[in-house]
């Protein structure tokens, strides 16, 4: 893909850095908060008394919301812009994680955890949105592959330092004063943040009402590219989002007899491998367009390479070296489904961004949450054999594989119909 600058294309530079920064913070925000529980599982387990099912469906809970508001937060970033649907999300994660720091009950803090859900499905296809709004298109990979990788430092800093606020002052104490931080993001945003550079204002909007929303998803799930990017998200975000957010530590600890410490080191491997990977995967796909495919796939077949080699290890215990693998594979899966977002981007016009990333970002969550719901239940049902739990991953890896496979050719004649026809049109630009 030719690195030239298209007509219309925004341009860049220390201000579009300075406001994409602004809304990449509220998502490393909602991020720390999304994955707190993640090094919270057995706390919680003791703090409301409930066993491993119960304990999933916070995590399950909060990823349905997530899942079910991505098309109609699509839907209202394309029409309300990015800082409004932005600082309703962080005023809901930031109520969310201060209901969690004092729910009493179980039910309290599902009720807690479901508006952390709401706000934070808010964030990430907004910053998706400010990026394709402020930044050359030819810039699209590597800028939504920076904004994973600053999710993924948000995770970082739960694994670090709300697991060691967890244990050094006690449940309320660290999730409440973790909620100042959605405070400050929510004044930055209201103070700062710009849905678009001058000149480059979208389209007024003269839709209205229900027919523009049917209008929408339609055109944006008719396109193979934006089904496909769907399908490569859905097979490549689960087993590691799985594992950070919620089975993680209770696999490393329960089944392979590590201590929390031991644990929480491998946890934090899976989120720098993501960091450096992450700019790795959006360098390559930046320069070679084509590699999207191949590097999606060749991280589900490592993933599950290495998950199957783990469980099915004759001794009690896997070697420290396999889980050490284990856990830097695990740290692609979050890069490998921001390729998603690369086919889906290509597919749809400006005014249909919010809502093919909506779908696009579906796929991941969906599978994130089946898997949570599978495992938890099979762990119950087989008296905590975390074997035959973790085999539910390689059932939808095989689902997403099969998609992925069926759709390929379609999206690719597709994308490459639309690059022609982008590049008869500059042809036809008349010299100012």
């Amino acid at each position: 893909m030719s690195n030239a600058t298209l007509p219309g294309d925004a341009p860049g530079g220390r201000r579009a850095l300075a406001v994409w920064s602004v809304g990449v913070s509220v998502y490393f925000v909602a991020v720390i908060f999304r994955t707190s529980l993640g090094v919270a599982g057995l706390d919680a387990a003791d703090r409301f008394h409930v066993g491993a099912s119960a304990l999933s469906t916070f995590s399950i809970l909060q990823l349905l919301v997530y899942a079910g508001m991505q098309i109609p937060v699509g839907l209202l970033v394309d029409r309300l812009g990015t800082k409004k649907v932005l600082s309703i999300g962080a005023v809901l994660f930031t109520a969310g994680q201060l209901g969690f720091a004092f729910s009493p009950s179980y039910g309290t803090a599902l009720a807690s955890r479901a508006l952390l859900g709401c706000g934070d499905a808010m964030t990430f296809i907004s910053v998706l949105r400010l990026g394709t709004r402020w930044f050359p298109a030819r810039r699209g990979p590597l800028v939504a592959q920076l904004a994973g990788l600053v999710g993924m430092a948000g995770n970082l800093v739960s694994t670090l330092v709300l697991a060691r606020l967890l244990h050094g002052l006690g449940w309320t104490p660290a999730f409440a004063g973790s909620a100042l931080a959605g405070a400050v993001v929510l004044v930055l945003t209201l103070l700062f943040l710009k849905d678009h550079p001058e000149g480059h204002e979208p389209e007024p909007s003269p839709h209205q009402g229900a027919a523009y929303v049917r209008r929408q998803i339609s055109a944006a799930w008719r396109e193979p590219g934006t089904r496909l990017g769907l399908w490569v998200h859905f097979t490549t975000q689960f087993p590691a989002m799985v594992f950070l957010l919620l089975w993680g530590l209770p696999f490393l600890v329960r089944a392979q007899g590590l201590s929390r410490a031991t644990a929480g080191e491998l946890l934090t491997l899976v989120v720098l491998s993501n960091m450096v990977i992450g700019l790795v995967y959006g360098q390559i796909v930046a320069r070679h367009h084509a590699a999207r495919l191949p590097l999606a796939l060749g991280t589900v077949a490592a993933t599950a390479s290495l998950w199957a080699l783990t469980l099915a290890w004759p001794g009690e215990h896997a070697p420290m070296g396999l889980l050490a693998a284990l856990c830097a594979v695990l740290g692609a899966c979050g890069p490998a489904s921001m390729l998603g977002f690369d086919f889906a981007r290509p597919a749809n016009p400006p005014e249909r961004q919010g809502t093919a990333s909506g779908i696009t970002n579906m796929g991941g969550f969906v599978a994130s949450m089946t898997t949570l719901f599978a495992i938890g239940v099979l762990l119950d049902a087989t008296g905590d054999d975390y074997t035959v739990a973790f085999s539910a991953v390689f059932v939808l890896q095989a689902l997403g594989v099969s998609q992925i496979l069926r759709l390929r050719g379609r999206a690719a004649r597709r994308e490459r119909e639309r690059l022609v026809a982008s590049r008869v049109e500059t042809v036809h630009v008349p010299a100012a």
